[in-house]
């Protein structure tokens, strides 16, 4: 198949709208697909919504009356938490028989891996996005998140 030919199929009209009719039925903020060296990615919904793959580490005292009991702990100690940047199943480790990708006391940079959250299907790998130790895991494995929900409480470094 020609590139000429490639490059009209991963960027054909109909398939984009397909792919938007997608996004609204299943209420997704962002579809990114790659097919070789083409890539398509379509974001919906305003700018400040958290991107799957590039969770926030907040403040304590910015997740407000959601969680006062975990707020009002923090406050004094400058600890921030790790959060669900989506909808999904939250997962402490890939498999089963595997440990947790963290657990208490572990430190960790911004890039460490701290679990999986899933959405249809789709395995989240979410990462601390700071440096420090964890203080607090928030949530139990297989546990339903939404978006914005603490996971991990940590001590930045």
């Amino acid at each position: 198949m020609s590139k000429e030919k490639q490059d009209e199929q991963v960027f054909d009209l109909n398939r984009i709208r397909d792919l938007i009719e997608l996004m609204k039925e299943h209420d997704l903020s962002e579809v990114d697909l790659r097919q070789d060296t083409q890539r398509i990615r379509l974001r919906r919904g305003p700018e400040n919504v958290p991107m799957m793959t590039l969770p926030q580490a907040v403040s304590a005292a910015s997740i407000g009356t959601a969680d006062v009991s975990t707020a009002a702990e923090t406050k004094s100690d400058n600890s921030v938490f790790i959060i669900s940047p989506t909808v999904g199943t939250f997962y402490s480790k890939a498999n089963p028989d595997s440990s947790p990708f963290v657990k208490v006391g572990d430190v960790v940079s911004p890039d460490t891996v701290v679990c999986l959250v899933e959405a249809m299907k789709m395995y989240n790998e979410i990462t601390a996005g700071v440096s420090g130790k964890i203080i607090a895991c928030l949530v139990k494995n297989e546990e339903a998140v939404d978006v914005n929900k603490p996971l991990f409480k940590v001590i930045p470094t």
